[in-house]
């Protein structure tokens, strides 16, 4: 019996339409839709930049210079230190690290909407944290612990009629000295480093109630390498626990925040792919009828007085159509 003369029942034909679309999803790359997801977020590229803007113009300006009188000298008399974490370190861990992973799992699901959004969320995460800890850190001008030896590098303190101190060190060093709360170094780590968290406990199913709690140990170390950068700003005198504290949990919240923008929860059952990438799918599915299988079914149409045969598909499909074209069906 020729192959033009099977009919094929309803679970191939969706069979078949599920192989088209894992096709037509696997050409969604950069080079096929990269241009065009960009397009669609265009304005969402404008305002990360004025974001940019805004924030280096709150590292310029001079915070509000807090009342310090000579009894709240008593704290404030840590000693300077360098930073265990450099401020240039901050933007390759919490940034272009998470990057490069996204680009890794970019390699291996070949998804735009994946590398496009996870870029996008992590910029967004991490420039609104840092809009907002500066924008704290000027108005409220909380004297970092060494804020003495910033004041009086001499060591010989000096107070107005009022009280306040009158300080005679380097001016940048006494603008930095009033930038306590939040801590920059815990919020920007939060914001990078948890929006990395959020995104492997999504891409390795952390939470698929199969119970492997060792997925839990990857998604816990981007947390713990912020939580000990936070812990290094304490140790070096840079900032008090308050600062380290609200600097976590404000990075934390936004990075939620931003993730939850692209992607579903990670306990999700679809948490391991962003929104677009079902509504491709989705859009997949209703055009599969026009240009999928249903373009050649007309190949299959019987011929005259030719019976119809059904072939029951399933584990032994391959089995039976073998038989049927030895003439044993």
């Amino acid at each position: 019996m020729a192959w033009k003369d099977i009919v094929f029942i309803p679970k191939f034909r969706e069979a078949f339409q599920g192989r088209t679309r894992e096709v037509e999803l696997g050409m969604h790359t950069i080079r096929s839709h990269g241009a065009t997801v960009a397009r669609g977020h265009k304005h969402d590229w404008v305002i990360l930049l004025l974001l940019v803007v805004i924030e280096i113009i709150l590292n310029i300006i001079h915070p509000f210079y807090r009342f310090v009188g000579k009894d709240m000298m008593e704290d404030l008399k840590y000693p300077m230190k360098d930073n265990t974490v450099p401020v240039w370190a901050v933007p390759i861990y919490a940034v272009l690290l998470p990057i490069v992973i996204f680009n890794l799992f970019y390699l291996w699901r070949r998804s735009v909407y994946d590398l496009h959004h996870s870029v996008l969320g992590l910029l967004f995460a991490v420039l609104i944290t840092g809009v907002l800890t500066d924008s704290i850190k000027d108005a409220v001008g909380r004297p970092r612990p060494d804020f003495f030896w910033r004041c009086f590098p001499d060591g010989k303190d000096f107070y107005d009629q009022w009280g306040n101190v009158k300080c005679h060190g380097k001016t940048h060093e006494i603008r930095e000295g009033h930038k306590s709360f939040p801590s920059g170094h815990t919020s920007w780590s939060f914001a990078g480093l948890g929006f990395l968290s959020l995104y492997l406990a999504g891409k390795i199913r952390a939470f698929d109630r199969t119970g492997h709690v060792a997925k839990l140990c990857i998604v816990f170390l981007p947390l713990l390498a912020a939580a000990l950068v936070g812990v290094s700003r304490v140790d070096d005198y840079w900032h008090h626990w308050q600062d380290v504290f609200a600097g976590g949990l404000l990075g934390l919240f936004v990075a939620t925040m931003c993730y939850l923008q692209f992607f579903p929860p990670p306990y999700h059952t679809d948490g391991w792919g962003p929104y677009a990438h079902f509504d491709a799918v989705e859009e997949s599915r209703s055009n599969a009828p026009a240009n999928g299988f249903d373009m050649h079914e007309t190949q299959f149409q019987p011929a005259r007085n030719t019976e119809f045969v059904t072939v029951p598909l399933g584990h032994n499909s391959s089995l039976q159509l073998n038989d049927m074209e030895a003439g044993r069906i």
